[in-house]
């Protein structure tokens, strides 16, 4: 391994990722027909099997880490929206979103799986990402890993948030003790509530339309905590119950937040807001190799998820500046099929139909006549 440093890893690794590649042979015996390619981008040999397995079980997964962090650290302002351009809210520049998923593993020898097969009864194993990500940059800033048995609440640190932050979280967050430590800060959540929750109102208002329909419900409350050591935890929110309506269906949403001032249409649009963390993750899970790994040890699933990322946030970058509308499929799927071809991306993908079109012209113009004297001399 010692002639196979860390940028070759990356680079073989991403070039795996990207073209979706399920096994090591695949990666490997790939690489052959693109030999002078990859010379051109510092490879200087061509991996085996084994050399390649190796890598990714000795090689330490921080190595990976550290790429993405500088990655996210370098472009993280070209990510974020201009909110002179785009009719976006005031808060959405401070909104965060915490959430996490899960990726179901072969064994739960490495990672402890959650819950059990519905016929065979038996654990699957499973490591949960953990990402925080701002809201108007679409990537991670933030991510940890964990067994999938692991409660999703320890992502949740006051301590990594600012006064006048915002924050977006499932209802597996809550916990009062840092909820109020979050009001101390400054910092404001929305969450969704659960059923069970044991709280005092204070006041309770209803908000009706012109037809006589209820909008909103406001509600002041008080939760409890009782501390076996120490004192008890008191906990002052709202909760914002509003009527959602899907397709033929309406159902009534009750939202819980430490913000007593804004508008309740603000709270609701902030809460809905955290399906851009879904989004992410069925991102990652539709375009990339996450069903199949390229090793069986904690450190090879952690490399290939670090490059998963790396891989990820290259794209959104790359599809940033191009003005013609692509999905985020359709752009992993043409630089899929053209990695490793010689063209500029950004021109190919504003006019994808140019080079064809030039062609076509090219095609119905018909060629000159041949005279007697064509090449100096006579043709016969």
């Amino acid at each position: 391994m010692k002639h196979f440093d860390a940028w070759q890893h990356l680079v073989i690794m991403l070039y795996a990722v990207i073209k979706r590649f399920d096994s090591l042979r695949e990666i490997t015996d790939s690489m052959f027909p693109e030999a002078r390619k990859f010379a051109h981008l510092g490879i200087s040999m061509m991996p085996r099997r084994s050399t390649l397995s190796d890598a990714n079980a000795r090689r330490p997964e921080s190595i990976f880490e550290a790429a993405y962090r500088d990655l996210y650290a370098t472009y993280r302002d070209e990510l974020s929206s201009d909110s002179r351009k785009r009719q976006t809210p005031k808060w959405l520049s401070r909104l965060q979103i915490i959430d996490s998923t899960t990726i179901t593993l072969f064994s739960s020898l490495i990672f402890k799986g959650v819950g059990r097969h519905p016929k065979t009864g038996r654990k699957k194993g499973g490591i949960k990402v953990h990402a925080n990500i701002h809201a108007n940059e679409g990537v991670p800033s933030d991510i940890k890993y964990t067994s999938a048995a692991t409660n999703d609440c320890f992502m949740l640190k006051p301590s990594n948030y600012s006064s006048g932050d915002i924050l977006a979280i499932d209802r597996a967050y809550i916990d009062y003790a840092k909820f109020e430590e979050l009001t101390t800060r400054g910092v404001t959540y929305v969450t969704k509530m659960k059923k069970n929750l044991v709280y005092t109102i204070g006041c309770d208002t209803m908000y009706m339309s012109e037809k006589g329909l209820m909008e909103y419900r406001v509600q002041h409350v008080t939760f409890t905590k009782h501390a076996r050591d120490g004192e008890d935890v008191i906990h002052h929110a709202r909760i914002i119950t509003y009527v959602d309506i899907k397709k033929t269906k309406a159902r009534l949403v009750s939202l819980l937040t430490n913000d007593m001032d804004m508008e309740p249409e603000d709270i609701v649009e902030i809460y809905r807001k955290r399906w851009e963390i879904e989004l992410l993750f069925k991102q990652l899970k539709q375009n990339f190799p996450l069903r199949y790994f390229y090793g069986e040890s904690a450190n090879a699933i952690k490399i290939q998820i670090w490059v998963t990322l790396i891989a990820n946030l290259l794209l959104m970058i790359m599809q940033k500046p191009i003005q013609r509308p692509w999905s985020f499929s359709g752009l992993a799927t043409m630089y899929r099929i053209m990695l490793m071809y010689y063209l500029n991306p950004y021109s190919f993908f504003e006019a994808p139909e140019k080079d064809w079109q030039k062609l076509l012209n090219e095609a119905e113009t018909s060629p000159p006549e041949p005279t007697l004297f064509d090449g100096g001399g006579l043709l016969f």
